[in-house]
């Protein structure tokens, strides 16, 4: 129900609303004195303390609550009053505040300190629209829009260094103030040639001097460093996102040790810097800042995200889990989510003949296509680049993942939720309602979402999704472990992809090398081991190789990594996925009603063309585009 026009002007009294601000501190000593003043008597209701102060009458706030639980039972009392008109904003702002205890400021008045500023960069306090006021003893005053903001706090307490007190800015007027104070205590511009900003390593060089230069100080507490421990944090993450790391881990340990930070970068992790153990403490702490966490909490597992562009980097997310370990200390790990773009489905490493057979039964009208392997084997990307293939204007797609890694505009994403309930089950029963003609879900933990996922697929949609399993024929096992029904879970299924993700060798530095006949004989048995069809012998697959890999001579070459600048020394450039693609044809489905073995499928498979994990990475290997190695420490199982 909306308000009328006429209906706040009855609430509101005039004399209400003409009801003079308190007067305001305008020196620092004022304000200095109102933060530490008596509280007044706290009324148990703000209703009650608006009438104490004479902003509204009894009468008026008795009207004020039935006509809000007739109305807008769910609304704050204060909120309601100012959109009746029985208050103003700038009033209410000023009671609530004095209810509360906090001091109310006109920065417009009151002139910050130059010291006050230097304790909070300009970027800082304009990101978050507060102002320093003013220094005294180990405090540091500033004015904020919302003094019970704890994680605001926390952040400037860390930041300064000081004890913090917050102090209410009037409505409407922080803003401007905040660009103004720090215009006019704005250092010189920087001359044209200036240094570039400083590197992580030089940042941490920096700390290990002020640790030095501080030998005498308890080695658990950060002092002077602060502001450069801030800025390596952003620019270890900023660095995270230029080398296309997964992942970031900080490691403490006990003093003397110093604390280890690593990043993953194309599956493997590589050592980035060490800090000097002073630091332990004081590098999480602002981590957990930045992530919202409780840094007072060090004994149980916490986790959370980091929107990074909330302080001042690039769009990107990081999700953060913090892990004790022993003596009281916590390791942190960063998995960059956002900013990930789905690629084309014709980049992530598909064989012609595998990425055919896929587009064969993506273009189906239903049925169910599963995309199995481990943890950080590339199924989320594989699947979004299905999707970006089907996310046409004229289909409705719904994606129900934990967490959203990758965003695509046109999908109707969904985040879990396992606490609230909102579980892929849950997901699922409401996708169904909601007129879709794909579902995409994250996994499937369960027999219960597998169970909707198959009647889904059953009943005009087509529905991916993803199992933790190491072949294509296993999958169909587990499914079946789990209570699937034979005969709607074969009637339903389209494919099974599997994948592995192996380092792809630098174009840049890569070795040839020729393979004499035993390396041909030894790789031709690596390849039929794994499994081929009836009929196929070591020198009919190398005769094979030699048409469809070798030179004008018919000779054929593995490659080695080198490394070179370009890839950093490692000899590899990204990373590649090798595929098994198992398609679901009338033998294979027969054999699911029948429940027969995971080695039955695979036989069946085989003999209509299926190209196993190890053969698809063998073929990769002679094309030069990985190596032996990768392609053996990715398939052995």
């Amino acid at each position: 129900m909306s308000f009328t026009d006429t209906e706040p002007q009855e609430l509101a009294p005039a004399d209400a609303r003409r009801t003079p601000l308190p007067e305001l501190p305008a020196t620092h000593d004022a304000l200095w004195d109102a933060l530490h003043a008596a509280p007044h008597r706290r009324a148990a209701h703000l209703g009650e303390a608006l009438v104490e102060r004479g902003l509204i009458d009894r009468a008026t706030l008795r009207d004020a609550l039935r006509r809000q639980a007739g109305t807008r039972p769910h609304q704050l009392l204060g909120q309601w009053l100012v959109e009746a008109s029985a208050i103003t904003p700038a009033a209410l702002h000023t009671a609530l505040a004095q209810w509360l205890g906090v001091p109310v400021v006109d920065p417009r008045r009151l002139a910050p300190q130059p010291e006050a500023l230097a304790r909070i960069p300009a970027a800082e306090a304009e990101r978050e629209t507060v102002l320093p006021l003013m220094v005294r003893d180990d405090t540091l005053v500033v004015a904020v829009p919302d003094p019970w903001d704890t994680r605001l706090l926390d952040e400037l307490r860390f930041i300064a260094q000081m004890r913090v007190l917050p102090a209410i800015a009037l409505p409407g007027t922080l803003a401007a103030a905040v660009a103004a104070a720090y215009r006019h205590n704005a250092a010189p511009p920087a001359r044209a040639g200036s240094a570039p900003p400083r590197s992580v390593r030089e940042l941490a060089a920096e700390l290990a001097a002020a640790g030095e230069a501080d030998a005498d100080a308890d080695a658990n507490v950060v002092s002077e460093a602060d502001n450069t421990l801030v800025r390596l944090v952003n620019r270890l993450i900023a660095d995270a996102i230029a080398q296309g790391a997964s992942d970031i881990h900080v490691e403490t340990a006990e003093a003397p040790r110093p604390v280890r930070i690593r990043m993953r970068i194309d599956g493997d992790l590589v050592h980035c810097l060490d800090l000097p153990a002073r630091y332990r403490f004081a590098l999480v702490a602002r981590l957990k800042i930045m992530a919202d966490l409780d840094i007072a909490e060090h004994r149980k597992p916490q986790d959370g995200k980091i929107d990074f562009a909330r302080f001042g980097g690039a769009k990107v997310e990081l999700r953060m889990v913090t892990v004790p370990t022993v003596h009281g200390l916590e390791d942190v790990v960063l998995r960059l989510l956002s900013g990930l773009k789905p690629l084309p489905l014709d980049d992530i490493g598909l064989s012609e003949r595998n990425l055919a057979g896929l587009r064969s039964v993506m273009a189906k009208p239903y049925g169910l296509i599963l995309v199995c392997g481990p943890t950080g084997s590339g199924k989320t990307t594989t699947l979004h680049s299905v999707m970006r293939e089907l996310n046409t204007e004229q289909r409705k797609i719904w994606t129900a993942e934990d967490p959203v890694e990758i965003t695509q505009e046109g999908l109707r994403q969904v985040q879990m939720n396992a606490r609230i309930g909102w579980t892929f089950a849950a997901a699922m029963r409401t996708f169904l309602r909601a007129d879709p003609d794909v579902i995409m879900i994250g996994e499937m933990r369960d027999e219960e979402t597998a169970r909707i996922a198959v009647e889904a697929s059953l009943t005009g949609h087509l529905v991916m999704s993803t199992l933790h399993t190491n072949s294509a024929p296993e999958s169909i096992t587990r499914l079946l472990e789990i209570g699937l029904d034979p005969f709607t879970f074969s009637d339903s299924l389209l494919a099974i992809l599997a994948q592995r993700l192996v380092r792809r060798l630098c174009p840049a530095c890569r070795a040839r090398e020729p393979l004499d006949d035993a390396a041909l004989a030894a790789l031709a048995h690596q390849y039929l081991a794994s499994g081929a069809p009836q009929g196929l012998d070591e020198a009919a697959l190398v005769a094979r190789w030699r048409a469809r890999h070798g030179d004008a001579r018919g000779r054929l070459f593995h490659y080695r990594h080198v490394g070179c600048d370009a890839c950093g020394g490692s000899g590899y450039r990204g990373r590649l996925g090798i595929h098994e693609l198992m398609l679901a044809d009338e033998e294979a489905r027969e054999r699911i009603r029948r429940r027969a073995p995971a080695a039955q499928l695979q036989a069946a498979a085989l003999a209509t063309g299926m190209v196993t994990l190890r053969q698809d990475g063998i073929e990769k290997m002679l094309a030069g585009l990985t190596d032996l190695p990768e392609v053996i420490a990715a398939t052995n199982q």
